[in-house]
């Protein structure tokens, strides 16, 4: 009961409150449960509504490979927001508000969600920050799997945003709401939701963020809030949901492969960086908005923005229906080794650890390329399934089911 509400914000001060950062609990961990139960309903739900499920198996899985790999660095460090926030706690903070009163929760809840909103609007104003946040846009489906597809690169900035809490606000109440903040936008990431009535008003919800996904002119730089819509109100960023939102970017990246997802606009900045003239227009290209060029303002020419026709067919290259069910068998075989990684990694040893992340890592890549039926795909997957039989044998891996140890062998 307690972790379901976490996913609505919905657990108290009483609740969720903690003296030290070590007794705060891991909530985003242990929602997975959860999210799997929710996409399995949303399935159901949009079927009755639609008579049609809510995505793609090749864009599904490219979201969760981008969620697992956005996780990965968790495996081996502790997050950078908790590690510097702490370290500006320890070393400058002004004074102390007590960990254990109601009003230091809800004003921790206003100042994570409008850390996010700033960091979320520059994350779409500047070039090089949208590098790392467009990974989050680039599905042209909407679903609770769009919630789970995430950068590797964002967390690396969005830390700075909190700082100015660490001053006064202490880390156990931080850890917390900046779980519950990211928990919360998972739910709005659908289309079986259509309004909430005077929620609407105050709260982020799924008509606000399917705007903020959509392509349409309308839609684009609008509704950055977190959990609250309250910011975009104040400062302008608000619009309604009104004609029929077309989810993704406006210039579509059309790959499944969670690297490259990953990888392309940086390549992109970088070469339009040297084919850029002059010092200043280089700077510009980093730090302006992603639209920007020379002559242009700060965030490009809203004109130059694609006209949607409601006509648009999303990147979805024919793959055989063997090939389709492959893929979900062996990506459901990684899903277990990484829960397994999660579960075990304080007693395996670094080496372990390295090995089995390399190996995700490499799964998820080739699985992409199998979704976009390249020639070179069949010759990626041969070596890696080599390399997880001889890893399995001499024990490295192991499943959290000892009776498919069999099963994954065949």
């Amino acid at each position: 009961g307690q972790q379901l509400r976490a996913l609505f914000y919905a657990l108290p001060p009483g609740e969720s409150s903690f003296r030290t950062v070590e007794e705060v609990p891991d909530y985003v961990d242990k929602s997975i449960p959860f999210f799997i139960t929710f996409i399995g309903l949303e399935f159901a739900v949009s079927w009755i509504q639609k008579r049609k499920v809510p995505g793609r198996i090749n864009d599904g899985i490219s979201s969760l490979s981008l969620g697992i790999l956005s996780r990965l660095p968790d495996v081996l460090f502790r997050s950078i927001d908790l590690i510097s926030y702490i370290y500006v706690w320890n070393n400058y903070r002004l004074f102390e508000l007590p960990w254990d009163s109601p009003w230091t929760w809800y004003l921790t809840l206003l100042g994570v969600d409008f850390a996010y909103y700033c960091f979320h609007r520059i994350s779409h104003e500047v070039n090089i920050l949208w590098a790392a946040h467009q990974v989050h846009h680039s599905s042209e489906d909407y679903n609770l799997f769009t919630a789970l597809r995430q950068s590797v690169l964002q967390k690396y900035t969005s830390w700075m945003f909190n700082l100015p809490m660490a001053l006064f606000i202490p880390p156990s109440v931080f850890a917390v709401h900046l779980q519950f903040n990211l928990l919360y936008q998972f739910w709005i990431h659908t289309e079986v939701i259509t309004k909430l009535g005077p929620l609407e008003w105050i709260l982020n919800t799924p008509s606000h963020h399917r705007v903020h996904h959509g392509r349409n002119p309308y839609c684009i730089d609008k509704n950055y809030g977190g959990t609250l819509i309250i910011w975009d109100r104040i400062f302008g960023t608000f619009e309604a949901e009104d004609a029929k939102v077309v989810y993704g970017l406006t210039h579509p990246v059309n790959s499944f492969d969670p690297i490259m997802l990953q990888l392309r606009p940086l390549a992109h900045i970088w070469n339009t960086f040297w084919a850029t003239p002059g010092f200043c227009n280089k700077l510009s290209v980093i730090f302006k908005g992603p639209g920007w060029g020379p002559g242009k303002p700060r965030l490009g020419l809203p004109e130059e923005i694609p006209v949607i026709t409601g006509k648009e067919v999303p990147f979805n290259p024919t793959v055989p229906a063997y090939l389709n069910c492959y893929a979900l068998a062996h990506f459901a075989i990684i899903v277990d080794l990484y829960t397994e990684l999660l579960a075990s990694v304080s007693v395996l040893s670094q080496g372990t650890v390295l090995l089995r992340i390399g190996f995700i890592i490499l799964s998820l890549a080739s699985f992409g390329l199998l979704m976009e039926n390249k020639s070179k795909a069949g010759i990626l997957e041969i070596i890696r399934c080599l390399v997880f039989i001889g890893v399995y044998k001499l024990g490295y891996f192991r499943s959290q089911f000892s009776f498919l140890g069999y099963a994954y062998e065949v």
